[in-house]
């Protein structure tokens, strides 16, 4: 088997198996980002309770802080905003990874992840066996991508066809045209 062959299997095996743990990661994301939007909706239930005890609305409540002559109180507004910011954002990506179908999940995570969901999900990344359809569509991308790359990498060093006479110094001749 010639070196570029081999080199070529390696390259797309690898990248076959990277790129079939693209689900599994968004599936274990998604699990995450679940857990994240229940604590985050806690403390943005906890903020608005607690106005609505002092006959406030969540803007009112948010301007008060604003307003105040503490600035751990202006701080703590700007914080509970972050906070419902983030809440929204969540919400919204759950939303939308529910949406859409299983072979689409990896493109919306890498698109727009929440930044700390993702880090959490990687550090605690368990690969999985692809034995889903979709898993086994991205197995067969990341094939066909490592392919691809390896392709373009060894491009440069392939040889050029040759104008010389043959293998042995022989030239070409059909039978008969001696």
């Amino acid at each position: 088997m010639k070196a570029a062959t081999v080199g070529a299997l390696i390259v797309s095996l690898a990248g076959g198996a990277v790129a079939s743990q693209a689900p599994e990661l968004a599936q274990q994301y998604r699990q995450r980002l679940g857990g994240a939007l229940e604590e985050v909706a806690h403390v943005v239930a906890d903020f608005d309770a607690d106005a609505a005890r002092n006959n406030l609305r969540r803007e009112e409540a948010l301007a008060l802080h604003d307003q105040a002559e503490e600035p751990f109180l202006r701080d703590r507004g700007q914080s509970i905003r972050r906070t419902i910011a983030r809440f929204e954002r969540l919400r919204y990506q759950s939303e939308r990874l529910g949406e859409l179908p299983p072979v689409l999940r990896p493109l919306a995570v890498i698109a727009a992840p929440d930044q700390a969901v993702l880090e959490g999900t990687v550090r605690n990344f368990e690969p999985a066996v692809p034995l889903t359809a979709h898993g086994l569509a991205w197995t067969a991308v990341g094939l066909l991508s490592g392919f691809g790359v390896f392709r373009l990498a060894a491009f440069p060093f392939r040889r050029r066809a040759s104008r010389r006479p043959g293998r042995y110094g022989e030239r070409f001749t059909r039978p008969g045209n001696r």
